[in-house]
């Protein structure tokens, strides 16, 4: 490794673990004045419309990954499949948020760990990375194990914020203008990660169109 390189891993893994201090407050403020009952039956609905939106069909017996699940992800909606869900702050949910309780979830096997880490002991039926690509230290690495994770023939569902700007997509590389997302790629970007690794993108659902970035979710087939 050259020296570039060092400094270029250095910098990503520095600005990941600034992300992920910022990810866990930004949790708590979110959260502080919403009641848990209320804010749970809400996300369930919230998950349940864009299942439907994405027109994937998850049947009783697919096994499911919720890659980079937060303390409120679509495992919450998959009562009668067998669910890994993996996110390196869920100890900190646990211990600083009222909101999640994994023993609300008797059938989701919960992985405190970082999906670099994460040992996948085969491979899924369905795949859901959905508000998570964007935070992860090693986005390639991550890509990787997404790709390993997806069954031939099962599906991957993966939300990204994509840049709308050449310009500002290359400042936010430099500074930490969106401390949140350590990685600022552009729609086609994304797009050629997936289908440079063996999927169909089958499907490209906008789901909230702004100024800088406009977030989508690549629904695709291995």
């Amino acid at each position: 490794m050259d020296i570039g390189q060092d400094f270029n891993l250095r910098y990503m893994k520095l600005r990941w673990k600034i992300a992920q201090a910022a990810e866990i407050r930004w949790w708590q403020n979110y959260l502080k004045r919403k009641p848990k009952a209320d804010y749970l039956e809400w996300k369930k609905d919230y998950w349940t419309q864009l299942l439907k939106e994405t027109e994937v069909e998850v049947k009783e017996n697919d096994r499911i990954l919720d890659a980079g699940c937060g303390p409120a992800g679509i495992f919450m909606i998959f009562n009668h499949n067998n669910v890994d869900a993996v996110d390196p702050l869920l100890d900190d949910y646990k211990q600083k948020l009222d909101h999640f309780n994994p023993t609300d979830y008797p059938n989701v096997n919960f992985n405190n760990s970082p999906l670099e880490s994460f040992k996948l002991s085969q491979p899924y039926d369905k795949v859901f990375c959905l508000n998570a690509i964007n935070h992860v230290s090693d986005l390639d690495l991550c890509f990787d194990i997404l790709n390993a994770s997806v069954s031939r023939g099962g599906t991957l569902v993966c939300s990204i914020d994509a840049h709308n700007h050449s310009f500002f997509k290359h400042i936010f590389r430099l500074i930490p203008g969106d401390i949140l997302h350590p990685h600022q790629y552009d729609l086609d970007e994304y797009k050629k990660m997936l289908t440079d690794r063996g999927f169909t993108i089958k499907k490209t659902l906008l789901k909230d169109k702004q100024f800088f970035f406009d977030y989508y979710i690549l629904i695709a087939e291995k």
